[in-house]
């Protein structure tokens, strides 16, 4: 179990210090509805995670098992999709980053979080947990590989317990900051906004072709 854990760990922290979910839970705790906003994005982004995760496990564990020493070229194939369009998307980030004198500026939807209610937020957390194309794509890379690993169902359901919890910990401190010194967290927060507002394309670009080249890596692996 310890093994999957720690081939899944990467893809847990890529999806961890993704910018945009954090930048959308800071500002839902600048809000007076701070308390029930944040809360109800973070449940909602972890059990995405776990989700899109579990889903992927699934769809990978009924590929036919490969004989010992065998290749597994469809899990190959698969993998190499994966990471092909994981590339992709750190390309489209790379190309949409702001010039020397441009700002850089937010997805449109957050200027509308002001007005966000709990249901609203907590579809927004699993909406960008589980159907966001960078997230949905990282999940599915972990997701393949806890899914053939062949585990009982106590570690499978730990194994994606752990990916999701470590994923979600970049949602859940600035809760718990929030919600343990609120004056310390409203100044500290709104800085650490700042910063990945600026840094979000260069983040995700980075990120998004560490892990493509590693899915890559991976899936060329199952050919041999």
């Amino acid at each position: 179990m310890l093994d999957v854990i720690s081939s899944t760990l990467t893809s847990a922290v890529a999806i961890a210090i993704s910018p945009i979910p954090i930048i959308a839970v800071i500002l839902m705790l600048m809000t007076p509805r701070a308390t029930r906003l944040g809360v109800s994005f973070l449940v909602a982004w972890f059990l995405g995670i776990v989700v899109a995760t579990t889903v992927a496990a699934l769809l990978s564990g009924v590929l036919p098992e490969p004989s010992m020493n065998e290749s597994q070229p469809v899990l190959g194939a698969i993998m190499l999709v994966i990471g092909a369009g994981l590339l992709f998307l750190g390309w489209r980030q790379w190309r949409s980053r702001p010039g020397p004198s441009e700002t850089a500026e937010l997805p449109a939807w957050m200027t509308k979080i002001d007005g966000l209610r709990t249901p609203a937020a907590f579809g927004l957390g699993f909406a960008l947990a589980a159907v966001n194309p960078k997230n949905l794509l990282v999940a599915a890379s972990a997701g393949a590989v806890i899914g053939r690993s062949d585990l009982p169902e106590g570690e499978f359901i730990a194994v994606v317990a752990v990916f999701s919890g470590v994923a979600a910990l970049s949602v859940l401190l600035p809760v718990l900051t929030m919600l343990i010194v609120p004056r310390v967290a409203a100044s500290a927060l709104d800085t650490i906004r700042s910063w990945l507002t600026d840094n979000n394309a260069t983040i995700m670009t980075v990120l998004l072709t560490v892990i493509g080249i590693n899915v890559i890596g991976k899936g060329i692996g199952l050919f041999a």
